[in-house]
């Protein structure tokens, strides 16, 4: 792969005066689960020739490294199913040695970090988020439509003795697993991991009623404070979470991601890109900016341009929203192809 692009003048600001540091890529829109929240059971997903290669993703990274990007987190789909994702782990990870980023990261389901965390932190990954449901084998294979629940686990301890820091992410959804985000905290606190519960978001048609499964997270938040009071933190991962110490806990945070009932939208500092070469500048909003073109056609100037276009476009903020009468705002793209 080539070296990184020399430093351009483009400033990463957008119309809102918002200073985009944060760049989330999707390597794949394709995963070896299919969660109830995410995905429906049959998918069809994206010819390989539509989607971009390792070297066409970096390069890209570099443009946005070059312009002031700070963080990039990996993501799918599920990454490590991609071959030779280690390769573009690497050659981004080279940035961190430059000073060019500040972090590296990785949002996985952790099917497969067994067998790639010592690989992760050998690229410099110093910390990654674990998507993880349940703590129950039988909810954990229905919510994930088959995943086994001793593969993943396994795979956080075998993430934690490579020497790399890791965030539970636990979607909230009444009726699945609402009962269980004391019994999660708990588990986590055991295990040395941070917890982040997220509102479930309209993205994408899963077969699944969204309206009977959206759980607001103050109802989360009430559980766990009946047993651990909470206060407020400081601390800021770079994401839209919100964190807080739990009481008898306090070596771990719990993070909140509260896109519907506590809209975070006016700090927004991100844009993500899709294994297809498209740049959305919003999670919730449909409009994108086509990157792969951009660069096929281009080359690296192009990407520059397009990327002027797309912070012009960046909305204030989503359109989702989930009530009594019904979704609304929900997009057409499921949460694998945009990247969590």
């Amino acid at each position: 792969m080539r070296s990184a692009a020399a430093p351009i003048n483009h400033s990463m600001t957008d119309g809102f005066g918002r200073r985009i540091e944060y760049l989330r890529i999707s390597v794949t829109d394709r995963c070896d689960l299919r969660c109830r929240y995410c995905m429906a059971e049959k998918m069809t997903f994206l010819p390989r020739n539509e989607v971009l290669s390792l070297e066409e993703i970096a390069i890209i990274a570099d443009r946005f490294i070059a312009r002031g990007v700070r963080k990039i987190r990996l993501s799918g789909g599920e990454p490590l199913v991609r071959r030779d994702f280690m390769e573009l782990a690497r050659r981004i990870g080279r940035h961190l040695d430059g000073g060019g980023l500040d972090e590296l990261t990785l949002t996985t389901n952790g099917t497969h970090l067994a067998e790639h965390a010592e690989a992760l932190f050998d690229a410099g990954m110093r910390r990654i988020n674990v998507s993880l449901d349940s703590l129950d084998p039988e909810r954990f294979a229905f919510i994930t439509r088959g995943g086994d629940l001793d593969k993943v686990l396994g795979g956080i301890a075998a993430a934690k003795a490579a020497g790399l820091r890791v965030k539970i992410n636990m979607v909230a959804l009444k009726g699945f697993n609402d009962d269980a985000f004391l019994p999660m905290l708990r588990w986590c606190a055991n295990h040395g991991h941070d917890l982040t519960l997220i509102e479930t978001m309209p993205l994408g048609d899963t077969g699944e009623d969204r309206t009977d499964r959206y759980l607001p997270l103050g109802e989360a938040v009430t559980q766990i404070e009946a047993s651990h009071p909470l206060s407020p933190l400081t601390y800021r991962s770079g994401g839209p979470a919100r964190y807080f110490s739990a009481q008898g806990m306090e070596h771990i945070r719990l993070g909140l991601i509260t896109p519907l009932s506590n809209n975070f939208c006016a700090g927004c500092n991100r844009m993500r890109l899709t294994c297809e070469g498209k740049i959305f500048m919003c999670l919730g909003h449909e409009d994108h900016v086509d990157l792969k073109t951009a660069y096929r056609t281009g080359g690296g100037e192009a990407v520059d341009d397009a990327l002027d276009r797309a912070l012009i476009a960046k909305p204030l903020a989503h359109g989702f929203a989930i009530g009594p009468d019904g979704t609304y705002g929900q997009t057409r793209r499921h949460m694998n192809v945009t990247g969590g």
